[in-house]
């Protein structure tokens, strides 16, 4: 089992969530974030003052899978995210050592599902 982060631009999640259903991936978790990375955010004028913004608005998906579908899921997303330009994001897979439904008291790759 494996927990796949992904940190992408908030207009691509439309045809992230696409790509992953194609894939045969339903089951997801979206946060709104802030952050900054390569980008390092943009300088804008109010009322006359000069405002740095360096946290700019993200979405980070969370998704549990087996296994087998660790590879489509990371290329769902990257089909899905990628715009060749800075700022498109970043993809985390880590262990996911326990998973437990909370319904049925299974574990393991059947929580998962």
């Amino acid at each position: 089992m494996k927990k796949i982060e992904a940190i992408i631009q908030p207009d691509v999640l439309g045809k992230v969530k696409e790509a992953l259903y194609d894939a045969g991936i339903y089951k997801m978790t979206v946060h709104k974030v802030r952050g900054c990375g390569q980008q390092r955010g943009y300088t804008e004028s109010y009322r006359g003052k000069v405002l740095k913004v360096n946290l700019l608005e993200k979405i980070k998906l969370e998704i549990a899978v087996n296994e087998e579908f660790v590879d489509s899921c990371i290329d769902a997303i990257i089909a899905g995210a990628r715009t060749d330009t800075i700022g498109d994001g970043k993809i985390f897979v880590t262990d996911l050592n326990r998973c437990i439904r909370i319904r049925t008291g299974e574990e393991g790759n059947e929580a998962v599902g």
